[in-house]
């Protein structure tokens, strides 16, 4: 076989390692909780910890990868996910266990990234990217299959560590293949780490998480997460300073004026925000409300993680008959109309009842990869890096506000209601799934206006300006 699709193997292969953990980690999350004796913000940040170390290095992560090449930096990253993966699993306390899962989000920052960078790297032909993107995105659709079944069979016959001591021998597989196989051309396209960049992003976003994860119980008026708030935008509006002035940033701000990149964006960011929070609380609503066991919660995400599956990888067809915007604006209504759906199960719902809308959400998944691609494909060679970190950080950024501000209007809204503790709980959710549906809902237009067929100046705003001016000249 081509040494290319070896690569892209390991390439799959190290980001579903990823993709695993957290789909473990979700079923087994109410037996972390009970063995571990945490509360819903401590639960919370088990979660977000990692997501938040993740969205806020991603960005250098893709940086790294323009400076030292994508293949030294995804190998980094791999280690560093498998040691602290093996921590995480040994973990004795929550505290450990949340400090281990922030490690791992420094592994993922610098794997992720790196992924879509090398598979532009290593598929310059659009044609083939477009079936290698494909593939690699069906490797998120298989993790929620296995990951639900997996992570729930651990949590009621194992111990709940092996949901994150499981990454090991996968780790050091896909290092040994991507040592092996990974060998794309490096060309050095960055010469700084625009630390001041990193600094506040990295400020921004954990003062942001800190305030929504702590505000229920804090006090949302309380001067502590009134502070928390406000240093956040202060770090926003400095990042975006020191990014508009920088002379390599790490966001070149001019890539937003592209209408298929900040549309392409904003579409991915809006359905991370609805899906991730869902996400999260969806299996404590199967196992604490519906009843269900570890493995038949696992179980019900099987078959909509199968067809996502197969959708990734027909999606590319779908889209060459449809159009890019028609497909992501399909998919898009899709999962909004599941999840719309989901939120008229009761307390004495069951698997038939949830098992259509399951379906119906992860036929809508699968036909999202065209995005990516499309994203990907409006990038000039050499940039595919910070273009990769910057889609990826959209995604997990979004889905870590998705998780926090989903979560506190969720836990405002128990601790508010008279009813019973999981009557309460259910009404909550309930309501969270009707406000995540309609968000997924406006990424309609959004999509079909951002992805409409491209002009060529739109292509062209992508381009450095140095490179812009070289194409007037020769003309």
């Amino acid at each position: 076989m081509d040494r290319r699709w070896w690569a892209l193997t390991a390439v799959t292969l190290g980001t579903f390692m990823t993709y695993l953990d957290n789909n473990l980690a979700n079923v087994a999350l109410p037996t972390i909780q009970r063995e571990l004796q945490l509360t819903i913000s401590g639960l919370e940040w088990i979660v977000s910890g990692y997501i938040l170390v993740f969205a806020g290095l991603m960005l250098v992560g893709g940086r790294l990868s323009d400076v030292f090449g994508a293949r030294r930096v995804f190998t980094t990253g791999l280690v560093i996910f498998t040691l602290s993966s093996f921590a995480a699993g040994l973990a004795g306390d929550g505290t450990t266990l949340i400090a281990a899962r922030a490690v791992q989000g420094v592994g993922a920052a610098l794997l992720t990234p790196t992924a879509l960078a090398l598979l532009t790297q290593i598929f310059p032909d659009p044609g083939e990217r477009g079936r290698a993107v494909g593939i690699w995105s069906a490797s998120g659709a298989l993790s929620m299959a296995l990951g639900p079944v997996a992570g729930g069979f651990i949590s009621e016959h194992l111990h709940w560590g092996w949901i994150y001591l499981i990454n090991v021998p996968i780790g050091i597989v896909t290092l040994g293949l991507a040592l092996w196989a990974v060998r794309p051309a490096f060309t050095r396209v960055r010469h700084s780490l625009d630390l001041p960049g990193l600094a506040t992003s990295a400020l921004a976003l954990f003062a942001l998480t800190y305030a929504l994860i702590e505000g229920d119980a804090a006090g949302w008026t309380s001067p502590e997460i009134l502070a928390a708030f406000g240093l956040s935008l202060a770090a926003a509006l400095a990042f975006l300073l020191v990014e508009a002035r920088a002379a390599e940033p790490m966001i070149d701000l001019s890539l937003f004026r592209a209408r298929v990149f900040s549309g392409g964006l904003l579409t991915m960011g809006i359905w991370s925000f609805g899906v991730f929070g869902i996400y999260f609380f969806s299996a404590l609503w199967l196992q604490n409300v519906l009843a269900f066991s570890p493995t038949e919660a696992g179980a019900a995400y099987v078959p909509m993680a199968l067809l996502m599956a197969v959708t990734s990888i027909l999606s590319q067809r779908i889209s060459a008959r449809l159009g890019i915007g028609p497909t992501v604006a399909l998919g898009m209504a899709l999962m909004g109309t599941g999840i719309l759906m989901l939120a008229g199960i009761g307390a004495e719902g069951g698997y038939g009842d949830v098992l259509p809308w399951f379906l119906l959400y992860g036929l809508g998944g699968g036909l999202l990869v065209p995005l990516t691609s499309a994203i990907l494909t409006g990038m000039p060679t050499g940039r595919s890096g910070v273009a990769s970190g910057v889609l990826n950080v959209s995604r997990q950024v979004f889905g870590l506000l998705g998780i926090t501000v989903l979560g506190a209007i969720l836990n405002s809204r128990q601790s508010a209601s008279d009813r019973p503790p999981l009557a309460a709980f259910l009404d909550a959710y309930q309501f969270t799934l009707v406000l995540a549906a309609v968000l997924v809902l406006a990424a309609v237009p959004v999509s079909l206006y951002a992805l409409r067929a491209r002009r060529t100046s739109d292509s062209q705003v992508n381009q450095p300006r140095a490179e812009r001016r070289e194409q007037t000249t020769a003309a």
